[in-house]
C-alpha cells in the first residue's frame, strides 16, 4: 500500500506540474480580440488543424457545430488536420469550405472517377500583404493520414509527402510573388516538421509552424534549413510570432507560447451564447454521469497513461481475452479530481473526447511471434529518427509486460514481453481484443495484420466503457509499468530529444 500510495503522489506531482485550467472558446476569442487590438492592421490568425473533432458536440454535428465558433472568432488562414477526415470525404468538405477563413493543402488530391480526379482539394498556398511585406504559406496535411486513421475516412483523397512539390511553391512564393517570408503550415507532429526542417527541399523557408502532436514549444527549435513551432492543445495556447518590419525589411522576429488564461481574459458574451446554441442539441446525453474518477485522468505520457490503463482494463472485465489493446493516442484533455471531494465526474462529453470515434471491439488471434513483430514496429513508429516517424505515441494494452530500450536499432528494441506473467512463447497463439478501424481488411485489427479467427464482438468501446463503469466507479487508474523502458522514465512527456525540447 505504501508503494502505491508513493506512485500515486508522484503522479499527482507530476500532473499537477504541468495541467492549468486553460481555453474554451469565449476565453480564447477575448484573448485573440485583445492580441489583435494591439496591431488590427497586421495581425494575421491562422489555425493548424483538428477543429471539427474531439468532443461530444463535434462528433454528434459531423463538425457543423464547429464551423460557427471557428467563423465568430475570424481566423484569416486554415489548414485541414489529419482528423479533419473522421466524417469522410464530403463531409470534411462541407465543413472546411463552410469557413469563412482561406484554406490552404498542397498533398490532398481529389482521388476519384470524374472531373476532380488528380485535382487538389484546397489551394496549395496563401499570400498575404502584412506590414508592407509579403508573406507566403503553404500547407501541408500528414501524408500518412490514411494509415494512422481508418483507411475508410479517407476514401478518395490521395496524400503526398511534402518532398513532392514543396521546393516548386518555393521558388513560386520566392521568386514571382516576391514574399520576404516563406511559412510551412504543417499537421505533421513536432519530429516529422523538424526532420523536415532538415531536408534540403524545403530551402527557402523561414518557419514551419507546425501541429498534430500537440507539443508545447516555447522556443522555436532550429533546423538546418527552418526553425519549426508547435502550440500545445486543446485551445490552452496561442503561438505569437511578431516582426518588425521597417521600410519593407524584417529587422527583428520573436516568438511566444501565450497560455489562454481565464484568469486575464473574461469569456467573451457572443461566444458563449454561440458555444450553448451549439452543444443545446446534444447537452441532455452529453452531461450524462457515466463514472467518477479518484486518480487524475491524463494522457500526456508517451509510454503509458493512466486514461488508457483504464480503457483496456475495461475491454479485459468484458471480454477477457489474453491481451486487450488501445491505440497511441495523444489526444484529450485531462480530467482532475476535485480537490474537496476527491473525485471527477465523467460524462458522456468526456468519453467523447477520450474515443472520439466510437468503434466496435473486435477479437483476434496472433502468435507470440507475430505479437513481437507488431510491437516493434509500433515501438519504430514511435521512436525512429524524427523524418521516419509515424503518428502517436507508444500503443496501450492490459494483460501484457513489456520492456525495451528506444535507442536500440529497429526491429531490437524489446528486451523481453509477459503475457499473464509468463514470458511470451513465439509459437503460441494469443486472443486479443481492439477497436475496428473502418476500411481495414478483415483479417487486420489495430494495425495487426495476418490476424487468425477475427471476430466482431457486437458492443462498441463507449458501450462497454459505460457498463464497466457502472460496476467499477468510482475508478482510480494510474501508471503501473505494463510497459517500462531501460532508458527513459515512465512519465517520460515527449519522443522528442536531442534538441533541448522540454514539456512543460
Amino acid at each position: 500500500m505504501l508503494n502505491c500510495l508513493r506512485t500515486m503522489n508522484f503522479l499527482l506531482k507530476q500532473v499537477n506540474r504541468f495541467i492549468k485550467k486553460r481555453g474554451g472558446y469565449a476565453v480564447l476569442k477575448s484573448m485573440i480580440q485583445h492580441l489583435r487590438s494591439q496591431n488590427p492592421e497586421n495581425t494575421m490568425l491562422i489555425d493548424g488543424g483538428d477543429c471539427f473533432q474531439g468532443g461530444g458536440v463535434a462528433a454528434l454535428s459531423e463538425g457543423q457545430a464547429i464551423v460557427p465558433l471557428m467563423n465568430n472568432i475570424g481566423y484569416d488562414l486554415i489548414l485541414p488536420g489529419n482528423w479533419e477526415v473522421v466524417y469522410g470525404k464530403e463531409m470534411m468538405m462541407k465543413d472546411m469550405f463552410a469557413y469563412n477563413s482561406a484554406k490552404i493543402c498542397a498533398n490532398m488530391y481529389h482521388q476519384t472517377n470524374d472531373a476532380f480526379n488528380g485535382e487538389l482539394i484546397f489551394p496549395p498556398y496563401y499570400v498575404k500583404m502584412i506590414g508592407g511585406i509579403k508573406i507566403g504559406f503553404i500547407g501541408y496535411n500528414d501524408p500518412l493520414t490514411p494509415r494512422r486513421q481508418s483507411p475508410a475516412y479517407s476514401e478518395g483523397i490521395r496524400f503526398t509527402h511534402p518532398e513532392k512539390n514543396v521546393a516548386r511553391y518555393i521558388k513560386v512564393l520566392r521568386e514571382y510573388e516576391g514574399c520576404s517570408l516563406v511559412i510551412l503550415l504543417t499537421h505533421m507532429g513536432l519530429a516529422q516538421q523538424i526532420g523536415l526542417a532538415n531536408m534540403p527541399f524545403v530551402k527557402g523557408v523561414d518557419y514551419i509552424l507546425g501541429a498534430d502532436t500537440h507539443e508545447r514549444v516555447r522556443q522555436p527549435i532550429s533546423g538546418l534549413y527552418a526553425k519549426v513551432t508547435e502550440p500545445g492543445a486543446f485551445g490552452s495556447f496561442i503561438a505569437k510570432l511578431d516582426l518588425v518590419i521597417e521600410k519593407g525589411q524584417i529587422k527583428d522576429q520573436s516568438y511566444q507560447l501565450l497560455d489562454v488564461d481565464p484568469e486575464l481574459y473574461p469569456e467573451d458574451k457572443e461566444m458563449k451564447a454561440l458555444v450553448e446554441t451549439a452543444r443545446k442539441p446534444f447537452a441532455k446525453e452529453l452531461d450524462r454521469i457515466i463514472g467518477k474518477t479518484k486518480t487524475p485522468l491524463v494522457r500526456y505520457y508517451v509510454i503509458e497513461t493512466p486514461m488508457d490503463n483504464f480503457i483496456t482494463d475495461a475491454i479485459m472485465w468484458k471480454y477477457n481475452p489474453d491481451i486487450a489493446l488501445s491505440n497511441g493516442f495523444r489526444f484529450c484533455p485531462p480530467l482532475v479530481p476535485d480537490a474537496k471531494t476527491g473525485v471527477a465526474e465523467i460524462t458522456m462529453d468526456y468519453l467523447w473526447s477520450m474515443l472520439p470515434v466510437d468503434s466496435e471491439a473486435k477479437q483476434g488471434t496472433i502468435t507470440g511471434q507475430q505479437l513481437w513483430d507488431w510491437l516493434e514496429a509500433e515501438l519504430h513508429n514511435a521512436f525512429a529518427d524524427p523524418a521516419k516517424r509515424f503518428g502517436g505515441w507508444v500503443v496501450r494494452f492490459k494483460g501484457m509486460e513489456v520492456n525495451f530500450t528506444i535507442a536500440n536499432e529497429a526491429g531490437k528494441r524489446i528486451n523481453w514481453i509477459k503475457v499473464k506473467g509468463v514470458p511470451v512463447d513465439r509459437a503460441k497463439s494469443y486472443t486479443f481484443v481492439a477497436c475496428e478501424r473502418e476500411g481495414d481488411p478483415d483479417t487486420t485489427i489495430c494495425r495487426v495484420d495476418n490476424v487468425a479467427a477475427p471476430k466482431r464482438m457486437g458492443a462498441t468501446l463507449h458501450t462497454l466503457i459505460q457498463e464497466y463503469l457502472a460496476k467499477h466507479s468510482p475508478i482510480a487508474p494510474k501508471l503501473e509499468n505494463r510497459i517500462t523502458a531501460t532508458d527513459a522514465p515512465p512519465t517520460l512527456l515527449t519522443q522528442l530529444m536531442g534538441v533541448g525540447y522540454e514539456f512543460r
